[in-house]
């Protein structure tokens, strides 16, 4: 979104349009998310004192967990939590269900602890208000700033005219030979394959 928090933080909104989502559909979210995050570490003009992110659970299905990857789910936590250089200061999940508190459960061992004591649940948006100012919430939030259509266009547009970038980072690889210390196992790193479905939960 446009501006910063009083804190200087920036904000994010993450919300699905479409129930329908299947696994290359999930994972195509979490791509979406880090380049979006790319994109903004080149473009940020001033500087930023972390994120905020909302995520909206309110087309979240129960059909939707046994199609979450959870090596997909482990890479991009790992990215947000190790690798991307902005930290995430705040995550507020809206619209929120008692779906959402089972989903949160499978994610919390992806999470740290400092991570997990930074996400608050709110079922509507007047809570949010009191955490996020209106101005900087989309009008579909009760905020005053631009619509989230007006929003995911432009990015849509900036997304675009990095075509040339984001291909050119596809075939980038790194050289394990000259990394300091012991070259990095990935297997051992991100070693969860298969799905929700086959994991028994308590």
């Amino acid at each position: 979104m446009p501006g910063l928090t009083p804190s200087g933080r920036r904000v994010t909104i993450c919300r699905g349009l479409d129930k329908n989502l299947d696994t290359n559909q999930l994972n195509d979210a979490f791509k979406i998310a880090l380049m979006i995050g790319d994109v903004r570490l080149m473009e940020e003009i001033e500087g930023v004192a972390g994120d905020v992110y909302i995520l909206d659970a309110s087309i979240v299905a129960p059909s939707h967990l046994g199609k979450i990857s959870p090596s997909a789910l482990k890479k991009f936590f790992i990215c947000v939590q190790e690798a991307y250089p902005v930290k995430l200061k705040e995550v507020h999940v809206v619209n929120s269900t008692p779906l959402i508190d089972a989903l949160f459960n499978i994610i919390k061992p992806f999470l740290k602890e400092k991570m997990r004591n930074r996400i608050r649940f709110h079922a509507d948006f007047t809570a949010l208000h009191e955490y996020v100012p209106k101005e900087l919430l989309p009008v579909e939030y009760g905020g005053t700033s631009c619509s989230l259509n007006e929003v995911n266009n432009a990015w849509i547009k900036k997304l675009e005219e990095y075509k040339d970038w984001f291909n050119k980072q596809d075939s980038l690889i790194a050289n394990e030979s000259l990394r300091p210390g012991k070259p990095t196992n990935y297997d051992e790193l991100f070693g969860i394959d298969g799905s929700f479905r086959q994991l028994s939960i308590d």
